[in-house]
């Protein structure tokens, strides 16, 4: 394979804050920053709700999440790593 194709398939692809939030990874991401007492904070449009228009990173005082957001968020993380295995497992061989 070509350096240059190399290089082509180490860039980034851009993916929406809507499709990061859906996969659980926003929810996964602020797990871990609860414990420094920050998180990552998704401002959605009133009019659509389900679209993220800004996200900023911001203190907080609070750790964790309820239970009920705990699931949905294990349940969404679960599915995107079942949906997606075989490309994430490809990725770790080039």
């Amino acid at each position: 394979m070509s350096e240059e194709k190399k290089q082509i398939e180490w860039m980034p692809k851009e993916k929406s804050w809507d499709e990061f939030r859906n996969a659980g990874l926003l929810w996964w991401a602020n797990k871990a920053l609860h414990l420094f007492g920050w998180a990552l904070c998704a401002e959605m449009d009133e009019g659509k709700p389900s679209q993220i228009i800004r996200v900023y990173p911001a203190r907080v005082k609070y750790r964790g999440f309820c239970e009920e957001v705990e699931g949905k968020g294990f349940k969404n993380l679960s599915k995107y790593l079942k949906d997606n295995i075989e490309e994430l497992e490809k990725e770790t061989q080039l």
